[in-house]
């Protein structure tokens, strides 16, 4: 009898963990279900956020090329004399820090960057006036014939701060600019001309001038010929 008794309670007992089983099922799938409910019932609406991207290329070059320059004013060798030119350029660019130009000058094996078309004669120097590497401020003369250039952009702040003057001196944190006032040894090595920070989807215009001075009596006499000097502008973006 005892024995009986003992398997009764067996069964019973695996039947209530049966059902307890049974039980926690259905309430982890009713759970479930109603995690669920909201998202497919009752006209419930669901968002979803996706991105389209296109990246735009950056263009940045010469709009309008610099054209060649035909010095105006007559010099003679013996007497002297001053002569000007300029070299107009437009650069449009759609970056937004903007781009920089420089200026470096053709090296003919010589000292100077204005030589002799005849005889590869050197007798118009580079300009000798820069101070410490920057323009100075108004011209220098010398008794050697002379080449200078300077920088001025429709925009003035285009302009790099070497071409920029405090009224006193050129390169020294002035924010003025001035016709003529800053000029530049013309030299081999790349030198910084202009420098914008913002795109100029437009274009942006600035222009080199050049100057040649030969004063009376020049040591050396610059012989009868032409000369010539070659530039080359250079683009980067900031």
């Amino acid at each position: 009898m005892k024995t009986h008794v003992a398997t009764a309670r067996i069964m019973s007992q695996s039947a209530f963990h049966a059902v307890l089983s049974a039980a926690l099922v259905l309430s982890l799938l009713f759970a479930g279900f109603m995690a669920a409910e909201p998202r497919i019932s009752h006209g419930q609406s669901d968002q979803q956020t996706f991105r389209v991207r296109q990246t735009i290329t950056d263009e940045t070059s010469f709009h309008v090329i610099p054209p060649n320059v035909t010095m105006n004013g007559s010099i003679s060798g013996i007497s002297g004399g001053n002569a000007t030119g300029s070299s107009q350029f437009v650069v449009k660019s759609n970056n937004a820090s903007g781009y920089y130009v420089e200026i470096a000058y053709y090296d003919n094996a010589g000292a100077y960057a204005m030589y002799g078309d005849k005889d590869f004669g050197e007798q118009i120097r580079d300009y000798g006036g820069d101070v410490v590497g920057e323009p100075s401020y108004n011209f220098t003369a010398s008794t050697a014939a002379q080449f200078a250039y300077t920088v001025n952009s429709s925009t003035t702040g285009d302009t790099d701060g070497s071409f920029k003057h405090n009224g006193s001196a050129c390169g020294t944190g002035g924010s003025t600019q001035t016709f003529g006032k800053c000029w530049k040894k013309p030299a081999t090595s790349a030198f910084r001309i202009v420098s914008r920070n913002t795109a100029a989807s437009a274009g942006a215009t600035s222009t080199v001038y050049f100057k040649i001075n030969v004063p009376s009596g020049a040591v050396p006499v610059p012989t009868a010929q032409t000369y010539t000097a070659t530039a080359t502008l250079s683009v980067f973006t900031q």
